[in-house]
């Protein structure tokens, strides 16, 4: 019914920048907030950056100043331009979406597949 799908990761040496994109696709009859996750080895996930459906933005202290979140309405998307990258962003990416589905009765999260962002010289 519904599917996400990221795209944008890849190998970026320090301090060089990516912009990840997830698009969403299916049975959606509205989206609310959108968010983007990442997983390094070894630890939790942990929230990187997020999107309301009112726009206010929220982000992690780690990414402040490097990292924006946007988000295309029309087009179901959510972005995350990412700059001045770090050896410490590596990690694999997820965006995650709050979506109400047709003939839905409550908002539901659903997840990306994620993508390997690696910052290494």
């Amino acid at each position: 019914q519904v599917q996400l799908v990221e795209s944008g990761g890849g190998l970026v040496q320090p301090g060089g920048s990516l912009r990840l994109s997830c698009a969403a696709s299916g049975t959606i009859s509205s989206i609310g907030s959108m968010g983007w996750y990442r997983q390094a080895p070894g630890k939790q996930r942990e929230l990187v950056a997020a999107i309301t459906g009112g726009g206010t933005t929220n982000y992690a202290d780690s990414v402040k100043g490097r990292f924006t979140i946007s988000r295309d309405k029309a087009k179901n998307t959510v972005n995350l331009q990412m700059n001045s990258l770090k050896p410490e962003d590596t990690a694999v990416y997820y965006c995650k979406l709050e979506l109400w589905i047709m003939a839905g009765s409550s908002w539901t999260h659903y997840w990306g597949q994620g993508t390997q962002v690696t910052v290494s010289s």
